[in-house]
């Protein structure tokens, strides 16, 4: 069975950022639901809330976790979250 289903350009860009998100785009993915702002705010820091957060909206909008660490992620996808993701 072959496994191999990406092409290698689709392989490069596959959990990343390929342009800036859009101000839509940041409020549909990046702003927390209620359930989602539960879960961030039990989290003790206040920089943990914040990463988890952005992992959230990561997952929701590449559909996968960060593992090169957190360089990849957009600027504004973080500012977003500190800023309006996590209000209630």
């Amino acid at each position: 069975m072959p496994v191999e289903y990406l092409s290698a350009d689709q392989e490069a860009r596959y959990g990343q950022f390929t342009t800036e998100p859009s101000p839509g785009e940041l409020e549909q993915f990046f702003r927390l639901d209620k359930k989602a702002l539960g879960l961030a705010r039990v989290k003790r820091r206040p920089a943990t809330r914040l990463g988890w957060a952005v992992q959230w909206g990561m997952v929701r909008m590449l559909g996968t976790f960060l593992t090169e660490g957190p360089t990849p992620v957009q600027a504004a996808a973080v500012r977003f979250v500190a800023e309006y993701g996590t209000r209630a």
